[in-house]
C-alpha cells in the first residue's frame, strides 16, 4: 500500500474500493459471534464477524453500526449497497478519506 499526503494511493486491499467521497468494502459478515470484530482478509473481502442474529435485520444493524463506531462516522454514513441478505455485501461509508489510519483500523493482517 503507497501513501502520498497520507492517503491510500494504489495496491490497497482487494475488498477496500474508494470512491470520490469514501469507501467501498465487500464484506464478508458472520452474524451469531459473541462480540463484533474484524476478522482480515476472507479472500476477496473483508471478513467481520457480528455480535446479533441473523434475524429480522438485526446483523445488518449491528454491521452498520460496528462500521460507523469504527471508522468514526455516522450511522447515516454508512449503507449496505448490496447484498442485504446475504453473507457477502458491499458497503458504501461516505465521507470518510482514504487516509492510512483508517484503513489500518480495517487491516488486521498486517
Amino acid at each position: 500500500m503507497s501513501v502520498k499526503n497520507g492517503l491510500v494511493e494504489d495496491n490497497q486491499p482487494r475488498w477496500l474500493n474508494m470512491e470520490p467521497d469514501g469507501l467501498v468494502l465487500l464484506v464478508h459478515a458472520q452474524p451469531g459471534a459473541k462480540r463484533s470484530e474484524v476478522v482480515g482478509p476472507f479472500g476477496d473481502a473483508l471478513k467481520i464477524r457480528l455480535a446479533a442474529p441473523p434475524i429480522e435485520g438485526r446483523a445488518n444493524e449491528e454491521l452498520i453500526r460496528f462500521l460507523a463506531v469504527l471508522l468514526g462516522a455516522t450511522k447515516r454514513q454508512v449503507e449496505i449497497v448490496s447484498g442485504p441478505g446475504s453473507r457477502r455485501k458491499r458497503v458504501r461509508v461516505s465521507g470518510v478519506s482514504p487516509r492510512l489510519d483508517v484503513i489500518r483500523r480495517l487491516d488486521v493482517s498486517g
